[in-house]
């Protein structure tokens, strides 16, 4: 069961690292594009979400140029005696990469659906604008936000390309679970594979679901607005 239990913790441990990453990072882009009334807008909103479109290869390509040893940050980080490549930390910023357009697309749709008016009330009165963020504009907008995190660490869960790219294939140090599944059907060790995979499916699953629970217009959603429509 080793074979089950180390790559499972490793891929909880770099999803949750990468989910970090990615939500601060996420709400941080996406209440300033939110707020930003410009032509270029929508051009930096598609290329921070080339990640959820472009093969993982070639975004584990691109982060190997930035990060690798003769790469334009991978040398600063070296001399610094940072090392990404091959190791569980490069497993988890390819991650974050991968997962930062699921926070940044539903971070930006909720802080769009908050009610302005809301916010300005609230600087009329002497508010600061960090107290308005987080006292006002963030907990309007945190089911949303929620939505995106939970998809996030799911897709985070599940990387591969960009993982493999970046951290390789490592047991015990950056094999995850993704890639020991790769690894158990290439050497045909079905019953290793069918538990992994039954794993990761009950997991994505159940993320999933409390996804589609949190985004508004879903089952919690739509409860909600049936609340405060018979309360009024």
């Amino acid at each position: 069961m080793s074979g089950v239990w180390v790559p499972l913790l490793l891929s909880l441990k770099v999803a949750g690292w990468a989910t970090v990453l990615a939500t601060v990072a996420g709400i941080a882009v996406a209440w300033g594009l939110s707020r930003w009334s410009s032509r270029w807008c929508d051009l930096v909103d598609a290329f921070l979400t080339l990640p959820m479109v472009l093969p993982p290869t070639v975004t584990g390509y691109y982060l190997l140029v930035l990060f690798g040893r003769r790469g334009w940050l991978g040398g600063w980080l070296q001399s610094h005696g940072i090392e990404l490549v091959f190791t569980w930390q490069g497993a988890v910023v390819a991650a974050a990469v991968v997962a930062f357009p699921m926070v940044l697309k539903a971070a930006r749709a909720a802080f769009l659906d908050v009610d302005h008016r809301l916010e300005q009330a609230a600087a009329v009165l002497g508010v600061p604008p960090a107290a308005v963020f987080f006292r006002v504009s963030l907990p309007l907008a945190m089911r949303g936000i929620l939505a995106g995190v939970l998809l996030a660490f799911a897709r985070a869960l599940g990387e591969f390309g960009a993982t493999l790219m970046v951290a390789g294939n490592i047991p015990g140090r950056t094999q995850t679970l993704s890639i020991a599944i790769y690894e158990a059907v290439q050497a045909g060790n079905d019953d290793t594979a069918n538990i992994l995979v039954l794993v990761t499916s009950a997991t994505c699953v159940a993320i999933l679901c409390l996804a589609s629970w949190l985004v508004p217009g879903g089952r919690g959603g739509r409860k909600g607005r049936s609340v405060r429509r018979s309360a009024s």
